[in-house]
């Protein structure tokens, strides 16, 4: 860096001010909560604000908080921030991570918030998360190779910024998390996984606290593979079988790791240590039932083999991620279809990035989700099936009234040929 150049962190700090609460206004970006952690109403301490937001906060006692005016909505149109959010579903019996109710029907959850803020806004956004968030699993990982202890709570700035940008509009964050290079795959997983796990968590209803839980659970969920050896993790092909025995030790690792750091939380403990088990037990490293699966580390399995499937590796590209949960859904006995079912419907039956075919024979790129209707999100059409041309780019949204379009089928990027269909969606 030249002499005399701020970082992006200093660059964001001199943009902040502290203000009093009572001058905090729907649609500025609160960057910090100047209180006592328990005192706050909050688990997180960045987010944009809502007109309950504001209430939460003034009724705490917290007297001020630092805002970011970059990050804040313009102030002559600050009413996507003053919508109310939706109201919080009752969580389900067992969310707090037990095994009881696991296998409850989700109903009414699996209906969709509209986001908050338009896509392009928020892929801005999450490309810095995705950035600094792939810097902080990376330190983290080179401290444990040097033997030094790990502080699990040093991700949870970064696990507030993930629930803040899932909250504002998922599809954005999940979408750029999966778009990770065959190198960056190791630490960008760890985010992907935390985002994966946010969005999950709300659409369960689960309350804040098993909120935190599930996004810190899964960007902590692979620390244990910074203490597998660098040839194994980056081979660049199949692990042989005396590789892949020791690739298994990861969950254990990791779970030792966060115990002698001081984590005391089980269910952050449970999901590091068994997020690879299956509902069946023939999962590692213990081979549990599913009764002895909590909650969230039923989630976990998910979020995890999701990322893992539609991510590009050394050895793989990656699925399509409409036909990576057409695949998951007919995986018997690998996950509990209750919450299989709450994660597809927290991702849209066709999730941001997949390709797909209308009945008017073109080709289009899903660009987000509609609340209510998971089968007709917003898309980009882009190319004629029957004419094989590209075609200018229109976005089309099937749920609008009168569209007698409609999604006919998923299609496989690598067979057309498309290798960067990302950019037609997250440019």
């Amino acid at each position: 860096m030249a002499p005399g150049t701020l970082s992006p962190q200093s660059r964001r700090s001199t943009m902040q001010r502290t203000i009093p609460v009572h001058q905090l206004r729907p649609g500025m970006y609160v960057q910090r909560v100047n209180g006592a952690w328990l005192k706050h109403p909050f688990w997180r301490t960045s987010f944009l604000a809502t007109a309950r937001d504001i209430e939460r906060l003034q009724g705490s006692g917290i007297e001020t908080v630092d805002i970011d005016p970059e990050r804040s909505l313009p102030e002559e149109d600050p009413a996507e921030a003053a919508a109310e959010p939706a109201a919080e579903p009752t969580p389900p019996p067992g969310a707090a991570g037990t095994t009881a109710g696991a296998e409850e029907d989700p109903g009414p959850r699996g209906a969709r918030v509209a986001p908050k803020v338009d896509l392009d806004a928020e892929l801005t956004r999450a490309r810095r998360i995705c950035q600094e968030g792939r810097e902080a699993v990376e330190a983290m990982f080179q401290e444990v190779r040097m033997g030094r202890m790990v502080d699990a709570a040093s991700v949870l700035p970064l696990a507030q910024e993930i629930s803040a940008s899932v909250g504002r509009h998922p599809g954005a964050l999940i979408g750029i998390a999966r778009l990770k290079t065959a190198d960056d795959y190791t630490y960008l997983h760890s985010v992907a996984v935390g985002a994966l796990m946010s969005a999950l968590a709300r659409q369960l209803g689960l309350d804040e606290q098993a909120c935190q839980a599930a996004t810190v659970g899964g960007l902590l969920h692979d620390l244990g593979k910074a203490c597998v050896p660098l040839e194994i993790l980056n081979k660049p092909g199949r692990l042989e079988p005396d590789e892949m025995e020791v690739m298994r030790t990861h969950p254990e690792h990791g779970a030792r790791l966060l115990r002698e750091g001081g984590e005391h939380d089980d269910r952050i403990l449970h999901m590091v240590l068994h997020h690879h088990e299956r509902m069946d037990g023939t999962g590692y490293p213990a081979g549990l039932a599913a009764a002895q699966l909590p909650l969230l580390t039923r989630m976990s399995a998910v979020c995890d083999v999701y990322d893992a499937i539609t991510s590009n590796r050394p050895y793989k590209e990656g699925w399509d991620p409409a036909e990576a949960l057409r695949r998951m859904a007919s995986w018997k006995g690998h996950f509990d279809p209750v919450v299989l079912k709450a994660f597809i419907a927290s991702l849209g039956i066709y999730p941001a990035g997949s390709l797909v075919r209308l009945s008017s024979d073109r080709l289009a790129v899903v660009l987000e989700q509609r609340p209510g209707d998971l089968t007709r999100p917003l898309v980009r059409v882009f190319y004629s099936a029957r004419l094989r041309s590209h075609l200018l780019l229109a976005d089309v949204d099937l749920s609008a009234p009168g569209c007698s379009e409609r999604i006919t089928g998923i299609e496989s990027p690598r067979e057309w040929g498309f290798r960067d269909l990302h950019k037609l969606w997250a440019p």
